[in-house]
């Protein structure tokens, strides 16, 4: 399968401290690729490097097979990147549709289009991808009252707008019930393989990684200190004392999937 992402000993410290260090995994298409690990583990600066929002100290990061160090976010996303946030990322006072029909005016840059009207643009493609994720009925509510199961599918629907090879999901079910939790994440593995696209995700939640992740990777301080199937992760010695402590691993969390 063809690599969309490719991180060779990365490193990035932050003063006196190690935040990452010498970290090397990768994503291949159609996979869903979990990064776990204990508050301070280094997963978001992790994220932020590959987001463009940090520069290395050290190490190669490769999407699409282009060196992507150094790159501002947005020259990132333009490469087929999209990103969805711990604390959703959205315009309040826009409605769903107007939401998602932005990111199709930036991708195509007709943000400042005079001859038409701006409301007119990408409405069918905008309707479409609301239809996927499953809140085409609310497209013309403001999101700034949706429920926030709701707000997580709208947010998913902004992040496919550009056509992503990679998607990047910071724990993409933090504030969820139990059950919008496996729903938004079989929603988000169904499209994932339909579209061939690779992801990678942080979560705290262990029955929505070890239910629906393919591989998994492990993070402790900085270092990268396992990595495998859910099967291999789930027992391996060293994630049970470093990471899971007294938490319980599901022990069936993997079937069906």
């Amino acid at each position: 399968m063809a690599k969309v992402l490719e991180v060779n000993h990365l490193s990035k410290s932050f003063g006196g401290v190690q935040a990452v260090n010498d970290v090397s995994f990768h994503l291949e298409k159609g996979q869903l690729l979990a990064m776990i690990g204990p508050n301070g583990a280094g997963k978001s600066t992790c994220f932020n490097l590959i987001n463009g929002q940090l520069r290395p100290d050290s190490g190669t990061i490769r999407i699409l097979g282009k060196d992507t160090r150094g790159m501002k976010p947005r020259h990132v996303w333009a490469l087929g990147v999209g990103r969805t946030f711990q604390i959703t990322a959205t315009f309040t006072s826009m409605t769903v549709l107007e939401n998602v029909q932005m990111v199709f005016l930036s991708t195509h840059r007709r943000i400042r289009n005079v001859w038409h009207k701006t409301a007119d643009l990408y409405r069918d493609e905008a309707m479409e991808l609301l239809r996927l994720v499953g809140v085409e009925s609310q497209w013309n509510r403001p999101c700034g009252i949706l429920a926030y199961g709701d707000l997580k599918r709208v947010e998913l629907a902004i992040a496919l707008a550009n056509r992503p090879k990679l998607l990047l999901m910071d724990e993409p079910t933090a504030g969820m019930g139990t059950k919008e939790r496996l729903k938004l994440m079989e929603l988000t593995s169904r499209i994932v393989r339909d579209q061939s696209i690779g992801v990678l995700f942080t979560e705290h939640d262990m029955d929505v990684v070890f239910g629906h992740a393919d591989r998994i990777i492990v993070l402790s301080y900085g270092r990268l200190i396992a990595e495998g199937t859910p099967e291999e992760v789930r027992g391996n010695k060293k994630v049970k004392e470093i990471y899971f402590g007294t938490y319980a691993v599901p022990p069936c969390a993997t079937s069906g999937v």
